[in-house]
């Protein structure tokens, strides 16, 4: 699991969030989330065939992109199985951070999570990634546990964070 609000080269310089537009994920954004995937994560991105696998595992998986004109500015999954969901992935081209996108993909996940009918939404973020954990928090998670070292290299560590899918979570 990849959580990051961190462009492709070809995106405009700060996106503004009314030009942003989201849309299920289809089969022909592989290459475009490849990339985006691998400027934000470099050492755990995913591959092309991780991704086809992921949009595979539909309808339990559930994908959205973000797209400002024909660039995808970020993108967000999520897994929803039974009482609790869990986010695969989520990241914002630094071109659209600070726009609000970042929030409107972890709506759009607490939305679908609750749509399932589970009771939790989990996530793991790594511990140097201060923008996300702060969105997370101000989103009401909680951090559950501290995964000593999961991120490699470099073995940053992995906070396990929670959400309750209450109705006023969702709302």
């Amino acid at each position: 699991m990849s959580t990051s609000m961190s462009t492709a080269a070809s995106t405009p310089a700060k996106t503004p969030q009314a030009s942003i537009r989201l849309r299920p994920v289809e089969w022909p954004d592989i290459d475009a989330l490849t990339a985006l995937d691998s400027e934000l994560f470099p050492d755990d991105a995913w591959s092309a065939q991780s991704w086809w696998a992921e949009l595979a595992g539909r309808p339990r998986r559930r994908y959205i992109v973000a797209t400002a004109g024909d660039a995808v500015v970020g993108y967000a999954g999520v897994d929803c199985t039974g009482q609790t969901a869990d986010v695969m992935t989520v990241g914002v081209a630094p071109a659209a951070q600070g726009s609000g996108l970042g929030r409107r993909l972890l709506d759009w996940m607490i939305r679908e999570a609750a749509d399932s009918g589970a009771e939790a939404l989990l996530l793991e973020v790594r511990a140097d990634n201060e923008r996300a954990r702060n969105l997370y928090l101000r989103a009401g998670f909680e951090q559950l546990q501290t995964r000593r070292g999961y991120y490699q290299p470099g073995g940053v560590d992995a906070h396990v964070m929670r959400l309750l899918l209450t109705e006023e979570a969702t709302s």
